[in-house]
């Protein structure tokens, strides 16, 4: 049996215009409901810890998911209502977003809730909002803490900063690297790395949170790709793809989904595992992940591609 992979963060609804009639669509997102969905799409077991309101929009996000066929187990229904993001962008079609999330579902996590995380996941991915806003934050830090401790999980960490939520960044930086230390893969685009550590090199922060405890960072460029780093290894560079952006919403999540896919496709998905994977093979799985978040970009809204969609447009690249 495939392993089970668990993801645990927020499920949003992004309210985006309507490119012709600039009606604003409510499209599910929030960067972990958009990995669980690429993951599921790319032929994974996949359980979602989110916290689903009783609202249209949470409904809406519930129904979702369960139509990727994503376990929703360990995803309780919540008192109160769920988070949204207005979406707008510049001219290079990126997105940035308004967040309405004060006292939403998404934060609200209990410890009995994060109790029910499924038995049988080996591989853990959390980041984003939920892991820097209480009061869950510390919550899921405990869990996440306590997992890497015991050993027999991989864990695997996205930052996806938004400065408008984090405000501060020594706050922002001293939230990120708490949760860098629990992981053992972080993927983080060029854009947070900017923000976070204004003058430093991508090598150094790479370095830096290698010290911390990741064996393995993966750094997105946009169009320029994506570049991989390990301890005492020459890091890696991988190009991008030519592609027509519509939107770059889900893009990234959708490079962590098809990151993911490549370790557990060559069973190379457990925590031992990531500072040995041979570099051709590394080159490959982050070959993998720039083609999935660049088929996300020629959609509009966080829309991942299916498995069986890949392997012809491999043979385009």
């Amino acid at each position: 049996m495939s392993p089970l992979l668990t993801v645990i963060g927020e499920a949003l609804v992004d309210l985006v215009a309507d490119a012709v009639t600039g009606e604003q669509r409510a499209i599910p997102g929030g960067s972990p409901f958009n990995v669980a969905v690429g993951l599921a799409r790319l032929g994974n077991r996949t359980s979602l810890m989110a916290r689903f309101a009783d609202d249209r929009y949470g409904r809406l996000l519930r129904d979702a998911a369960a139509g990727e066929g994503i376990d929703l187990g360990a995803a309780p229904h919540a008192a109160e209502r769920a988070s949204v993001a207005t979406a707008s962008f510049d001219a290079d079609a990126r997105a940035t977003y308004d967040f309405d999330i004060e006292g939403t579902a998404d934060w609200q996590w209990t410890a009995a809730e994060l109790g029910e995380l499924p038995p049988a996941t080996e591989l853990l991915h959390f980041g984003s909002l939920a892991s820097w806003t209480p009061p869950c934050a510390g919550r899921i830090a405990d869990l996440v803490s306590d997992l890497r401790a015991r050993g027999g999980v991989a864990i695997s960490y996205d930052p996806n900063v938004r400065p408008a939520v984090l405000e501060a960044r020594e706050r922002g930086v001293e939230r990120v690297e708490r949760s860098v230390a629990l992981a053992h893969v972080v993927k983080a685009s060029g854009d947070d790395i900017e923000w976070l550590y204004s003058g430093l090199a991508v090598e150094e922060v790479a370095a830096r949170w290698g010290g911390l405890g990741a064996e393995l960072v993966v750094v997105t460029h946009g169009a320029d790709g994506a570049s991989a780093y390990r301890r005492d290894r020459a890091p890696l560079h991988r190009p991008g793809l030519p592609v027509k952006v519509v939107d770059t919403i889900g893009a990234g999540d959708a490079f962590t989904s098809g990151l993911l896919t490549g370790f557990v496709r060559r069973d190379l998905y457990r925590a031992e595992c990531f500072d040995e994977i041979p570099d051709g093979t590394l080159s490959e799985i982050v070959d993998e992940a720039v083609l999935v978040a660049s088929i996300t970009c020629e959609r509009a809204g966080a829309d991942p591609p299916r498995l069986e969609e890949l392997p012809a447009r491999r043979q385009l690249t």
